[in-house]
């Protein structure tokens, strides 16, 4: 159980988003804590999902090359007035393969960690920065742990369109944010996931061997808003497997889903080190 909460933990920290503003003078860094309440599948293309109700950190740092919110951990190598190339992670929560049925008698699912580069692209920015588009290529490793060794698992490449907007939810200082692309697997990512070896086929779970390639896509839809010492933000993820090359796995059960989840934290200590920079 601590396994599933510390990294269902780092996914809440990862998924939960705002929208991007103009640059302005803020702390150099912000701390604070709260809660999140999500509600997921146990892996893309279950059946079966859970809902968590956990703590969350409240993290920014604003640094030059660093730089940490409620998206994402980064590291900034690269930025003009076109592009940018970072360094950024994601990761997925752990499935005890006897809680989940399509899985039973299957070794567990650790959770993973997601770290690479990516290419960021900005498209368009509106002159009051209401509105901005970029393309992010981001291309990661995939590593597997239970807390006590770490394994490759092979890649992930997930380009896609985010859009970040301001002023179209009614009162002041709501972001929405948009993504939607494609993703694509290597092989041993998906078999991890999906496939299933000789020794563990039954008479309802035939084997199978998984292949790299398109992985389905996502769209995802997020809504936040900063409060003087608080923060509230909530997303909304649809995910489609029509068409993946592991789609006809046994263990994909729904190939198309929802998954969602709030979060509030209160913000109790900041620098007194203003930098510009985007809320």
């Amino acid at each position: 159980m601590p396994k599933r909460r510390n990294a269902v933990t780092l996914a809440a920290v990862v998924w939960f988003s705002a929208a991007q503003a103009k640059a302005e003078p803020l702390p150099l860094w912000e701390a604070g804590a709260g809660a999140a309440i999500l509600n997921l599948t146990d892996y893309r293309g279950s059946n079966e999902r859970k809902t968590y109700v956990l703590p969350v950190p409240y993290l920014v740092y604003r640094g030059e090359v660093l730089q940490v919110d409620r998206q994402k951990v980064r590291g900034l190598l690269y930025s003009s007035e076109i592009a940018e190339f970072d360094f950024s992670v994601g990761g997925s929560v752990p499935v005890d393969s006897e809680d989940n049925q399509a899985r039973r008698g299957m070794p567990d699912l650790d959770p993973t960690l997601e770290l690479g580069p990516s290419l960021n692209f900005f498209l368009y920015r509106s002159p009051t920065r209401q509105f901005n588009l970029d393309l992010r290529l981001p291309f990661r490793a995939v590593e597997a742990t239970d807390f006590s060794g770490i394994h490759h698992q092979g890649w992930l490449f997930h380009p896609h369109l985010n859009i970040d907007l301001k002023g179209v939810v009614p009162g002041p200082g709501w972001n929405l944010g948009l993504l939607a692309g494609p993703l694509f697997g290597s092989r041993r990512y998906h078999e991890y996931f999906y496939g299933v070896a000789p020794q563990f086929a039954t008479a309802e779970r035939a084997p199978f061997a998984a292949n790299g390639g398109y992985a389905g896509a996502q769209f995802i839809a997020a809504l936040s808003k900063r409060f003087d010492n608080y923060w509230f933000g909530a997303f909304v993820k649809a995910d489609t497997l029509e068409g993946a090359a592991f789609e006809d796995s046994p263990l994909v059960r729904k190939k198309n889903f929802l998954t969602g989840g709030f979060a509030f934290a209160w913000v109790f200590a900041k620098s007194g080190k203003l930098v510009d920079a985007k809320e």
